[in-house]
């Protein structure tokens, strides 16, 4: 008689993948910097001098839009199968003055990708002056507040938090953070992403 085994095989909520992803703009593409002195490459420096076994994959790309994004992720989480991916995106938008109900569209389906695929978020707020008006920053700068849930999508409330002295800490262009800003980046991003890696 022939017998017929079924094995199930639960999933885990979210992937043991040892790979993060990061997946931003020029503030994450080392733009104007030496190589390897991004706030991206300073993480990878930081976890293997705390024995934490992930390696990091820089996926960003300099004037890199919410669009671009979500049309690249796909791609990159079948390459690299991350457990973490880390979204630096939302700034050029804002910039260009785009459609907040795209942008935060975009956002959401880069999220829902990363998550279908088994991987957390970390999802990077930005900031923006007033130049399209008061209401258009406002709304942007609160998009990124309803787009985390702390489960998720955990929240990096400001990627340059911390960085108020332009002469000191930004490029000429009073735009893209120099080297000695890097560092501080990397820790406003650090203080979300530990409680995950650990």
């Amino acid at each position: 008689m022939l017998s017929v085994i079924i094995v199930l095989f639960v999933m885990p909520a979210y992937s043991a993948s040892k790979t993060m992803v990061v997946l931003g703009d020029s503030l994450s593409a080392e733009y104007g910097l030496p190589r390897g002195k991004g706030w991206v490459s300073l993480m990878q420096t930081r976890l293997n001098e705390q024995k934490i076994n992930l390696s990091v994959v820089n996926a960003s790309i300099s004037g890199e839009t919410t669009a671009g994004g979500k049309t690249r992720l796909p791609a990159l989480l079948q390459l690299h199968r991350p457990g973490i991916v880390v979204i630096e995106l939302g700034g050029n938008d804002g910039l260009r003055g785009l459609s907040l109900v795209a942008t935060q569209a975009n956002l959401h389906e880069m999220i829902k990708l990363a998550n279908a695929s088994g991987a957390l978020v970390v999802l990077v707020g930005m900031q923006i002056p007033p130049n399209y008006g008061l209401d258009y920053s406002k709304r942007f700068n609160a998009m990124f507040n309803k787009l985390s849930n702390g489960k998720e999508v955990r929240l990096v409330p400001f990627l340059l938090e911390g960085l108020d002295d332009t002469e000191k800490f930004f490029q000429p262009d009073r735009i893209h953070p120099n080297q000695s800003a890097q560092m501080q980046m990397l820790d406003n991003v650090w203080n979300t992403l530990k409680h995950l890696i650990k």
